[in-house]
């Protein structure tokens, strides 16, 4: 989905930079090396090859679920205020880490017949006491653990840009409540925002790949009204 829009994007006139975290996809080390403040420097190296071809131009910040957690903790350290848009934000690093454990453990440990809640407990508390723990075959690194767990989507004070939250849902309608809240504290403090759902399947908990055009097709309105 993520390569599919930023071809769509492309194709529309927008330089597009898809990045992978240190430990991800085609770059350096392993997924159980990676560290949380390790990320959030990998995006001072991303802005900057932006900023590099793009001297003048509008920029803005694309992020997928736990991605916005990741934009948000940069900002705070940048004082730059990109518009950001947002495609089924996560705004608690924790409680999001807890549900992705949960997910993946119930689905392994149902296939063998076992307890969950045990192994969910024992997961969590090496979480806590800063142990490595493996979940669906990957090495979730302490240091890339706690920094999810302690990470909340809180913008930096005087941020002024745009705010765009995409959900995807069974049908299209009205974005979640604590969408729907984050949306009206924006528009409160003067920063324009919008919120809205979208329909399509969750393609991001499927083991095939799945397509959500009408994700693609409001993205791209979003993105004109920016470019306007």
């Amino acid at each position: 989905m993520a390569a599919l829009a930023a071809q769509a994007m492309a194709a529309c006139g927008w330089l597009v930079l898809q990045p992978d975290p240190g430990g991800c996809g085609d770059s350096e080390g392993d997924f159980g090396d990676a560290a949380w403040q390790d990320w959030v420097e990998d995006m001072d190296s991303a802005w900057g090859w932006l900023a590099a071809r793009v001297p003048g131009g509008r920029r803005i910040l694309w992020s997928l679920r736990a991605g916005s957690l990741l934009v948000a903790a940069w900002l705070r350290g940048t004082g730059l205020c990109p518009d950001l848009l947002l495609w089924q934000p996560v705004l608690d690093g924790e409680r999001h880490l807890r549900k992705f454990l949960r997910f993946e453990l119930m689905r392994l440990m149902l296939a063998e017949a076992a307890s969950v809640r045990p192994a969910i407990a024992h997961a969590w508390a090496r979480i806590e006491g800063g142990e490595a723990v493996e979940i669906a075959g990957y090495t979730l690194a302490p240091l890339l653990a706690r920094g999810l767990k302690e990470a909340r989507f809180t913008m930096p004070a005087g941020y002024s840009g745009r705010v765009d939250m995409i959900e995807v849902g069974s049908k299209a309608g009205a974005a979640s409540s604590p969408l729907v809240s984050l949306r009206d504290k924006f528009a409160a403090s003067g920063v324009r925002a919008s919120c809205c759902k979208v329909a399509g399947p969750s393609f991001w908990q499927v083991q095939a790949i799945g397509e959500a055009p009408a994700l693609f097709e409001k993205t791209l309105l979003i993105l004109d009204e920016a470019r306007s």
